[in-house]
């Protein structure tokens, strides 16, 4: 079905204006002002909302295969739809974890069946496994993923030699978690020999340390520019951290580039007393003044991109003494609404939102044809009403897990209608599940 979306603000390479898009084919076919009605086009009125490029999220966790009790990619990639994020990268720490050809392949199939969303899997990178990691399609899969720390799943890569080898031989781009595994677990048995399993979530930031993220980061920077890696790291969470990036060159000439989530931004370790573990992550939430910082950091332009690293976890699982409660949360269908009151808080404009969560990812991961609002690219299309507040709460949460870290929260802006590929998947609380997403390309010239 082609659509016309008349007198919408078209938020779009840091200008709004009035216009008009034409979508055929799943593709943008005019931009213009006053574009005429067509007998076989439907027509979508966007009077009085702002129309974004459809956000790219470089790092959720959809938990399929094997812990889909947590989220699966349908349910999550219909959340994140409905929070205007039309395309995503997950992650490879699932059951079996994506360390094969084989594995990786298998995902990309089950979202081609359920994906409502555009989709793309990193390849997952062990101790054991460059022989395949060195089979990675860059046309096909958006990049590598080691774990320079641990988290959810056990894909700690920490022999040296193989981190040397893989930053030397890898040509695409490798994104890490980074947080130093030894640092943690010194940290992890004094606050145990003092508390037992039950230890107070307030100390999570203390033994998921600042000093163990920033001796991961450097040390990946390090790696990555003696060997002439393309570097992006993700999840910041020290101020410290943001000065190991640079803004002084163009996005698609950099060679290391860093991501900020929505948690990092908008919570503090004051949030721990009415959240618990509801707020564990990792890394973990740390302080006013390093949320503050990561902001500064991602306005200014050494840190590249806003993303999610959406992590479902159950309430129970949740709600387990510290030592047995997962890390992670979901996000993905707030992240758009979260970083435009960030924006508006600052007296930033709207069109900031798009840049760093649609042209930016774009640009970074060389995305084909998407994360802007130009004639010939996928129609990736996301109406927000920037003056309709609307509060979050269990009932309209679409996550699997039926919970939400910004429960209570009154955002002053909603998404009304997502477009994936020119599909109207999305509109006003009800999907269209009738067209699934597409597989994301990337350029590699």
């Amino acid at each position: 079905m082609d659509w016309l979306i008349k007198n919408a603000q078209i938020v779009n390479e840091g200008s709004v204006t009035p216009g008009d898009v034409l979508i055929r084919n799943g593709k943008i076919e005019k931009i213009g002002s006053n574009l005429p009605l067509l007998d076989d086009v439907r027509v979508l009125d966007a009077a009085g909302r702002h129309l974004f490029p459809g956000a790219i999220d470089d790092q959720v966790h959809f938990r399929e295969p094997g812990l889909t009790h947590k989220g699966e990619i349908y349910t999550e990639a219909k959340a994140a739809v409905a929070g205007g994020v039309t395309s995503y990268m997950e992650m490879p720490n699932t059951s079996p974890p994506a360390v094969t050809q084989e594995l990786l392949e298998q995902k990309y199939a089950r979202a081609a069946e359920v994906s409502l969303a555009n989709f793309s899997f990193y390849m997952g990178t062990t101790n054991r496994n460059l022989d395949e990691v060195l089979r990675t399609d860059p046309r096909t899969v958006c990049g590598l993923k080691i774990f320079m720390g641990s988290s959810t799943g056990d894909m700690l890569v920490d022999d040296e030699s193989m981190l040397a080898e893989v930053f030397a031989k890898v040509k695409m781009l490798i994104a890490v978690h980074c947080e130093e595994d030894p640092m943690i677990k010194e940290n992890l048995e004094k606050y145990k020999a003092q508390y037992g399993e039950d230890i107070p979530a307030r100390l999570h930031p203390l033994i998921r340390s600042r000093e163990a993220c920033y001796a991961s980061s450097s040390k990946a920077v390090r790696l990555a520019k003696q060997h002439g890696t393309r570097l992006h790291i993700l999840h910041i969470s020290t101020a410290e951290e943001t000065a190991l990036f640079d803004n002084s060159i163009p996005l698609r000439e950099k060679k290391i580039t860093a991501e900020a989530c929505v948690h990092h931004l908008w919570f503090s370790d004051a949030d721990y007393a009415s959240k618990g573990h509801f707020l564990k992550w990792n890394p973990a939430v740390k302080t006013e003044q390093d949320r503050a910082a990561i902001l500064d950091a991602v306005l200014d332009d050494r840190i590249d991109v806003v993303a999610t690293d959406h992590a479902p976890h159950t309430i129970e699982e949740k709600q387990q003494p510290y030592t047995k409660a997962p890390s992670g949360g979901p996000l993905v269908q707030h992240s758009y609404v979260a970083f435009l009151e960030l924006l508006r808080e600052r007296g930033v404009n709207c069109a900031e939102a798009a840049r760093k969560m649609a042209h930016a990812p774009a640009d970074l991961f060389r995305v084909e044809k998407r994360g802007y609002i130009r004639e010939g690219y996928w129609a990736d299309l996301v109406l927000i009403d920037l003056n309709k507040p609307w509060k979050v709460e269990k009932q309209n949460l679409h996550y699997k897990c039926g919970w939400s870290p910004f429960e209570g929260v009154t955002f002053s802006a909603q998404v009304s209608h997502t477009f994936v590929n020119g599909h109207l998947a999305y509109a006003n609380g009800n999907f269209d599940e009738s067209v699934k997403g597409k597989r994301l390309l990337f350029e590699t010239n």
